[in-house]
């Protein structure tokens, strides 16, 4: 169903881009400016190659590389040229696009930011990354929920980022809001591969919502992401899959009207609709109660584990960081930009 790649693009299909950007190391501003300038480069490879693409997603890191630096002189801000100049690259190019960005925090430490933006240049989702992958990374917990936004052709699109995706409650949040394409981007290395892909297929099967993932890709002479873009649809089958090749933009045309026939008229394993309505068979509506009681906690502020005092790493001490002093302030939501 992927239309050979998105050549033969349907009326109802959207045509999705992922790049398996390289890697890199970016220390100065300097760096931080060229590699700004390499993304918008590589917005316009991707229109020249597929003339029928919608959406160019571009990785977790792909502006900052995994140094995981928290340097204020290099973090992004919404208002900033480097969001400007993306912002600026699909419109020139006319083409949708997902990009990455290490975000100026005031109150602590930077965020982790995703931005979707549309071919007329308008910011239409903003999302903080809600898991960073601790112990390692250092960004402040995204504190805006998970955000989800109209898309190319009349698509429900989400955003989430890298280890974010290990957690099954981020896709099903996706999916409760109504997305029909999962996007997740990320900066992994090769320990992680088998986890991506059985993850990735899951939250599409899961929440019958094709998923469309990508790592960075290649090496900065210390690290090495593995690429591995793959694009599944919501019957948790993988439509395409990438290699490690740096640069390489995998594609696929992807159907999300199919993915709303099917949240309507299956029966059999309409888990996002089951979820909700167990055993309607026997109950009017299904039972709609709460049965979870890690959920009932988590609500209350009780969440704790049965061997919660055994846990061992429970800051970023054993990375290189400062235990934090801190305490999470809890949601908040900023004034956006809407021009460039």
């Amino acid at each position: 169903m992927s239309g050979l790649g998105g050549l033969n693009k349907t009326p109802n299909g959207v045509v999705l881009g992922m790049v398996q950007a390289q890697l890199p190391n970016v220390v100065t501003p300097e760096d931080l400016a060229a590699q700004t300038q390499r993304i918008v480069d590589m917005v316009g490879k991707a229109r020249r190659n597929m003339p029928t693409m919608d959406l160019v997603v571009f990785p977790e890191y792909s502006l900052h590389g995994l140094s995981m630096d928290t340097n204020p002189d290099i973090m992004c801000r919404l208002d900033g040229p480097e969001v400007a100049a993306l912002r600026q690259a699909c419109i020139d190019n006319a083409i949708w696009g997902c990009f990455s960005i290490m975000e100026f925090n005031p109150k602590g430490n930077p965020y982790n930011s995703g931005l979707i933006i549309d071919d007329q240049g308008e910011l239409k989702l903003y999302y903080r990354k809600l898991h960073p992958w601790v112990p390692v990374e250092p960004w402040e917990p995204g504190n805006i929920g998970i955000p989800v936004c109209e898309g190319p052709n009349g698509s429900t699109l989400a955003l989430i980022i890298c280890h974010d995706g290990m957690f099954s409650e981020m896709a099903r949040e996706c999916a409760y809001k109504g997305a029909e394409i999962m996007i997740r981007t990320a900066g992994y290395t090769a320990p992680i591969r088998h986890s991506w892909r059985i993850t990735n297929q899951a939250n599409a099967f899961s929440n019958l919502m094709v998923t469309a993932s990508v790592c960075m890709c290649g090496t900065d002479g210390t690290f090495d992401s593995m690429g591995e873009g793959m694009i599944v649809n919501f019957d948790g089958e993988p439509l395409v899959m990438g290699s490690h090749r740096p640069d390489e933009i995998i594609t696929a045309e992807v159907r999300p009207d199919l993915v709303r026939e099917a949240r309507q008229y299956w029966g059999v394993e309409n888990n996002i609709y089951q979820f909700g309505h167990r055993g309607y068979v026997a109950v009017k509506g299904g039972a709609q109660d709460c049965p979870y009681t890690y959920m009932k906690d988590m609500v209350d502020g009780n969440y704790r584990l049965p061997w919660e005092d055994e846990v061992v790493h429970t800051d970023g001490t054993s990375c290189g960081f400062d235990a934090p002093t801190r305490e999470y302030q809890g949601e908040e939501m900023p004034t956006l930009p809407s021009k460039v």
